[in-house]
């Protein structure tokens, strides 16, 4: 062992006391700001996943509905969200049904769309099956599907980890029939 010299000196009990103060002090503050990234990270992820669904239920409401013969839409039908029917220049008959499937325990629903095709109305069957959107809000004051002047006013509301997002799509069917 070195022994010290006259004139040398070791740290006091109270400047250790203070370092290691300061480097927990430090250490919280590191902490926190890195909880507080992954936090925002995670909302700001979540607000995105919400503003994704509501565009995909557009996306895929606004073109049927702008295909769909005005007097062949209808909602709240037979426990769908939306029904839509019409006629291709070929004559092939289509009829889209929107579903608002409850997701058990979460309070949200998926939006699935059921695309029926045949030569009549009476024959068709089933040709696809799409979800189109997650974590929508089954709420009628929340998600609707209501008549407008000259249009229809679809309103959709995505709820994702506490973050909402709501918009609102007029759409106009074809004219005439």
């Amino acid at each position: 062992m070195k022994r010290l010299r006259k004139g040398q000196r070791g740290f006091t009990l109270i400047e250790l006391l203070i370092a290691v103060a300061l480097a927990g002090i430090i250490a919280v503050a590191l902490t926190a700001i890195t909880f507080q990234v992954f936090s925002f990270s995670a909302r700001a992820s979540n607000q995105m996943t919400a503003i994704r669904q509501v565009q995909q239920a557009g996306f895929w409401v606004s073109p049927d509905v702008m295909m769909a013969d005005p007097s062949q839409i209808h909602a709240n039908e037979d426990g769908n969200f939306l029904v839509l029917r019409w006629t291709t220049y070929d004559g092939t008959v289509h009829e889209v049904h929107y579903v608002l499937e409850t997701v058990p325990s979460t309070g949200v629903a998926m939006l699935m769309r059921e695309h029926y095709t045949g030569p009549d109305f009476d024959s068709l069957s089933l040709d696809s099956v799409t979800a189109v959107a997650e974590y929508i809000d089954p709420d009628p004051a929340a998600t609707s599907f209501l008549p407008a002047l000259n249009a229809f006013d679809f309103t959709v509301t995505a709820n994702v980890g506490g973050q909402t997002e709501t918009r609102t799509y007029e759409v106009q069917p074809r004219i005439g029939t």
